[in-house]
């Protein structure tokens, strides 16, 4: 059988392919597990999060609501924790065995940064905690408790975790995590060096600068997203994101928001980054949530190239020629100034 060459132009790839960064084996760290989001009003950010996204309450422990989607293995997806200022707390990684785990840590501990061990949260067992570079709190850990539905949420098929919500949006699952940093390549280096991510496509300003990098852990295109923080502050948030099953699950997103009072920044719209179809509203603590349709977009090839955007390209907008808005670059939390 004879193989049919691959068209396009080879040299191109090779140039690609040559300017992805050296990094360790994919797989050590299996997806993102859950997020902690921050807000000032935690009553008024659950009731966002089960009404209009359809997520359901998984336990509460002072400060603490646990949260999950319907489609997630695991007890929770997102803890809602009151904060005076909205932003992102720690973020939890799932490595894929308990040598994987060892292994990320020790690279985490070659590289210079420390870290310390941790029981504080229901479902999952210890965590391993450290920041990146940039002031994010990131934790690692292996043991997790397989979530079982109770009666009342039992699906229709076994090999699904949960029925699917009859109200809202009915979100599938935590898609990824878009923080804002203070030096893009640095903290992303830390991404792709420690915890073996792989970098998939980023933004690279005229004087070589870079902009913005997505990697992933996984055969998704993107898990974890590092953009330019205007502010030169640390460890904010950009947005969190949900993934839906189909793009019309998106517009009829817009219209719920439009009946229920959920602010709409933008979309429904398409990135030519990703190729995302996306709609980007405000929960009621600040934060910034897209809900997404990623799903059509998956890494399979072992040497995916680094895709660049220059800062031409990206002054186009989006896929279809519409602009970003321009909260888009200013808005992130908490808040500064």
């Amino acid at each position: 059988m004879t193989a049919t060459p691959v068209p396009g132009n080879l040299t191109t790839l090779k140039r690609m392919v040559a300017d992805t960064p050296t990094r360790p084996p994919l797989g050590d760290i299996a997806h993102i597990g859950h997020a902690q989001l921050f807000t000032p009003c935690p009553e008024d950010t659950v009731a966002f999060f089960t009404g209009f996204l359809g997520l359901t309450v998984n336990g509460r422990d002072g400060d603490h609501t646990y949260l999950r989607t319907w489609d997630d293995y695991e007890h929770h997806s997102i803890v809602v924790t009151r904060r005076d200022e909205p932003g992102i707390g720690r973020t939890a990684l799932r490595a894929s065995s308990s040598e994987a785990l060892e292994r990320r840590i020790q690279a985490v501990r070659d590289a210079g940064l420390a870290g310390e061990w941790v029981e504080d949260e229901p479902g999952v067992g210890p965590l391993w905690v450290t920041t990146d570079p940039d002031g994010h709190e990131l934790a690692l850990y292996h043991e997790t408790t397989w979530y079982e539905a109770p009666a009342e949420l039992a699906p229709g098929l076994k090999n699904q975790p949960q029925a699917k919500p009859g109200h809202g949006v009915g979100v599938r699952r935590l898609d990824h995590i878009n923080y804002l940093a203070a030096d893009v390549a640095e903290s992303t280096g830390f991404v792709i060096d420690t915890l073996g991510a792989r970098p998939t496509e980023q933004i690279r300003l005229d004087g070589g600068r870079i902009a913005a990098r997505w990697q992933t852990f996984t055969q998704k295109s993107y898990d974890l997203v590092y953009t330019e923080d205007w502010t030169g502050s640390r460890g904010r948030l950009h947005h969190l994101a949900f993934a839906t099953d189909t793009r019309e699950d998106i517009l009829r997103a817009a219209d719920l928001a439009l009946d229920t009072g959920v602010f709409i920044e933008t979309g429904p719209h398409k990135h030519a980054i990703q190729q995302t179809f996306f709609l980007y509203v405000y929960e009621p603590g600040g934060n910034r949530i897209e809900l997404c349709n990623p799903l059509t977009r998956l890494v399979l090839a072992p040497e995916w190239p680094l895709i660049t955007w220059t800062e031409t390209e990206r002054k186009k907008g989006q896929a279809w020629g519409l602009q970003t808005i321009e909260s888009f670059h200013t808005h992130g939390t908490p808040p500064v100034g």
